[in-house]
């Protein structure tokens, strides 16, 4: 058994997962020459919520962001976390605009893309695949794992086989609500093993409690690589922390050969960026409660806050018990979609509407109308036509893949926003997150934005071909 590899997820989804991603890069740039040298096999840094938080809340660049990380890190591979046909926004976006952002991340120091759609529709991740192996990126294409009545092993193979058939490089399974059991986390994994011959990593979150039992059975039944956040950013709704699974399989077949001490340096720099956030209350200690409430509702920690804020808004917390009860009911109603972004929010939102109106389906958002129309993609359970009739009446449901009905868009982009360009990653920026993007543009144009371009050292890079 070869030793297990760690992806340190404290740059990514440690602090999204924690401090709603409002990290910054100054706080990132003292330890970085420190987590470079522990051994890592990857630094996952970059994607997922990271690229939105840095433009609307930290008046950062995020390319900015990938580049200075890049140029302090000469040993240990970058990763990211990409929504497939979604990017890393909210709804599938056309073939250029994917393929350009796929070239221009690992033409700024990207490594590994872990690419995962939301609905496991498997036409939504085959282009990014296809585009991140093409330009010499390491592709990992993902089962969003969750649990229904159609959720079980033999469909999770499935998917497994036909991602290595599509000839992504490794395979991830994506527990995003701390769902996984150790024994099933065995099990799968054990099953995986004898159908598929690419590497298997196995990511989950801690907000059920039984995460770090779950990578423990997982490398017994012999999974390659697991995800973990150093303790500071680790546990709660986060990932394991780093240093206790390093030192439980520290002497034994599993050790993973990363020095504990180096791994307490680093974790005492981030217990000062910790101690910060939790003063300033962005940081609330309730998330390292266990919920065992995910293993029923199967909500994400980020999706839990969400609803909260939702239902103040309106004036409505104390429906907050019926609210959990319903997502459940408007889930299944919707081909039991795994809840995670984009879906989490979207059905999440419904379940509030439904309860707080006193009637379902009376009012629909559009994201909802679009996901039933197949926009988003193809649900493992197809939805009723008692539903379908609620939600969108008469409306036609597309059968084809969802980009395929899109038009090219990057010289449209390309010409709206021409009075800030200032390099191509900008076109980028703004077709993901248009009106974001022009605010963020209109103070870097009035000089309110400040980095030290000593840093930003390869913006005139050559891009693969």
């Amino acid at each position: 058994m070869a030793k297990i590899k760690i992806t340190e997820t404290a740059l990514r989804d440690g602090h999204q997962s924690l401090i709603a991603t409002r990290m910054r890069t100054e706080e990132m740039l003292p330890i970085l020459e420190k987590m470079d040298e522990v051994g890592y096999h990857s630094l996952e840094m970059w994607g997922g919520a990271t690229f939105d938080a840095c433009l609307r809340f930290l008046n950062e660049d995020p390319w900015d962001r990938l580049r200075i990380i890049r140029s302090k890190l000469k040993k240990t591979k970058l990763q990211m976390l990409l929504r497939g046909q979604n990017i890393l926004g909210y709804k599938n976006y056309p073939d250029d605009v994917l393929v350009e952002f796929i070239k221009r991340s690992l033409g700024n120091g990207i490594d590994i893309i872990r690419i995962f759609d939301a609905l496991n529709d498997l036409r939504n991740i085959e282009k990014a695949i296809e585009t991140t192996k093409k330009y010499g990126g390491h592709a990992q294409g993902t089962i969003v794992y969750t649990i229904s009545p159609v959720h079980n092993i033999e469909l999770y193979v499935s998917l497994a086989k036909k991602i290595q058939d599509m000839g992504a490089d490794s395979l991830c399974i994506k527990d995003m609500s701390g769902l996984i059991t150790p024994y099933m986390a065995y099990n799968l994994v054990k099953e995986l093993k004898k159908n598929i011959n690419i590497p298997i990593q196995l990511h989950s979150h801690y907000t059920s409690g039984m995460a770090s039992m779950a990578y423990l059975k997982a490398i017994e039944a012999g999974v390659d690589i697991v995800d973990t956040a150093i303790s500071p950013f680790g546990l709660g709704t986060s990932q394991p922390a780093t240093e206790p699974i390093v030192a439980a399989l520290k002497d034994t077949e599993y050790d993973t050969g990363l020095d504990l001490g180096l791994l307490n340096e680093i974790a005492e720099h981030f217990k000062t960026i910790r101690e910060k956030y939790i003063e300033q209350g962005i940081l609330n200690t309730s998330v390292f409660n266990v919920d065992t409430r995910v293993l029923s509702y199967q909500i994400p920690g980020g999706m839990m806050s969400n609803l909260l804020s939702q239902l103040a808004a309106q004036n409505a917390t104390d429906k907050f018990e019926e609210v959990l009860k319903e997502i459940p009911k408007v889930r299944e109603d919707l081909g039991y979609p795994p809840l995670v972004t984009p879906t989490s929010q979207m059905v999440g939102t419904q379940a509030v509407f439904n309860v707080v109106l006193g009637e379902r389906y009376k009012m629909v958002p559009s994201e909802i109308k679009a996901y039933v129309k197949g926009q988003y993609g193809k649900p493992v359970v197809p939805i009723s036509e008692e539903i379908k009739k609620k939600i969108i009446g008469e409306e036609e449901v597309i059968t084809v893949r969802p980009a395929d009905l899109l038009p090219q868009q990057l010289d449209k982009y390309r010409e709206e926003i021409k009075e800030y360009y200032e390099q191509e990653e900008d076109v980028l920026t703004y077709a993901l997150f248009p009106q974001v993007a022009l605010k963020f543009f209109s103070l870097r144009k009035a000089q309110k934005y400040k980095i030290d371009d000593n840093l930003v050292n390869n913006k005139d890079m050559t891009y693969p071909v």
